[in-house]
């Protein structure tokens, strides 16, 4: 059955954001809940998971694993990406989400959150320097305005800063270089669709499969991994934890890598920052929290921007002439949505 474009993007867009959305709650479950009833040093009752890397190497590995059903349900075309490049936006993914995580620990957790709302203006720019991909002058600026339109809702000022001075600038930083390396991810797998053309399994499959022995040799090297399977056995309900958290991550990166493959990265990180925003707005109509006239007007260009891009945002279509230029026509169409 063929989809329309813009369904498949509207199924794609509405995959991640459910997904995502339920699994935040779990991970939040998981890494702020307490397990077990021991008294610690600090007074607490109950151990809290810390194991990072323990974490994102079970979700790796099962999302490796539901790549890998869904290709040995539905085979399809050979992938015929170079493994390289696949170990490059692998290592280049795993760089950014570490620089973000360790970034949180010299500022502010609003710092951070802003931060990573640029993610679609590195995404275009290397898109454009590596990835050799183009992009109307409408979209560049419908982009910029919903990264400033995030900004302006989801910023909150700090009132308490106790970081040491002689850490300023560190975090900041390390958000740069999880923005740069975000930037490098999506310019690769531009390179990679206008190359080979991987299918959103493929993708998810063998990016999963580089990141979990990546993350696997990092777990044996830091000792993370024994610990984690101490904590594990003496805690057995992490396990429905985990499960629920890889479902989600798995069922919300399947709907990711579909987006990049058929739409491109920049579409999909434009998606994800704007996850974040409606994640938010929900909550504030939900809960009937109050918005100061700043989140009010940064509302506004988010939804005003995503109409113009929705409307305006792609390049016109050029006849071909040469043989065979209906197909060459139907598949530049296809990217320009993206």
């Amino acid at each position: 059955m063929n989809i329309p474009e813009h369904s498949r993007f509207a199924i794609y867009a509405i995959g991640i954001f459910f997904s995502y959305f339920l699994y935040g709650i779990v991970q939040e479950k998981l890494t702020r809940g307490r397990y077990g009833d021991e008294v610690q040093p600090d007074g607490a009752v109950g151990e809290r998971f810390t194991f990072t890397l323990a974490l994102v190497f079970v979700q790796c590995l099962c999302n490796y694993l539901f790549a890998k059903g869904m290709l040995t349900v539905k085979p399809q075309k050979e992938d015929t990406t170079h493994y390289v490049q696949y170990a490059a936006c692998s290592l280049t993914y795993l760089l950014a989400m570490v620089s973000t995580n360790m970034a949180l620990r010299w500022v502010p957790y609003p710092t951070a959150v802003v931060g990573k709302s640029a993610k679609p203006i590195p995404v275009m720019i290397l898109g454009v320097l590596i990835g050799r991909k183009s992009y109307s002058w409408t979209r560049y600026a419908c982009v910029l305005t919903i990264v400033l339109g995030v900004i302006l809702f989801m910023y909150k000022e700090s009132k308490v800063s106790n970081l040491p001075k002689e850490t300023t600038g560190l975090g900041e930083l390390l958000l740069f270089l999880s923005l740069a390396m975000d930037g490098l991810t999506g310019a690769i797998q531009e390179r990679m669709r206008a190359a080979s053309a991987p299918s959103g399994q493929q993708m998810m499959l063998s990016m999963n499969y580089w990141s979990t022995i990546m993350l696997g040799a990092a777990m044996l090297i830091t000792g993370e991994g024994k610990e984690f399977v101490q904590f594990a056995l003496r805690h057995s309900e992490v396990w429905v934890h985990l499960s629920l958290i890889a479902l989600c991550g798995a069922l919300g990166q399947l709907f990711i890598f579909l987006m990049v493959a058929g739409f491109g990265p920049l579409a999909c990180s434009v998606v994800t920052t704007t996850r974040k925003f409606f994640t938010v707005l929900c909550s504030v109509m939900l809960f009937g929290n109050v918005l100061i006239a700043r989140q009010w007007f940064g509302a506004v260009l988010v939804f005003a921007a995503l109409f113009t891009d929705m409307m305006y945002g792609k390049k016109p279509n050029t006849p071909s002439k040469k043989a065979g230029g209906d197909a060459k026509l139907k598949e530049e169409q296809k990217k320009l949505i993206s």
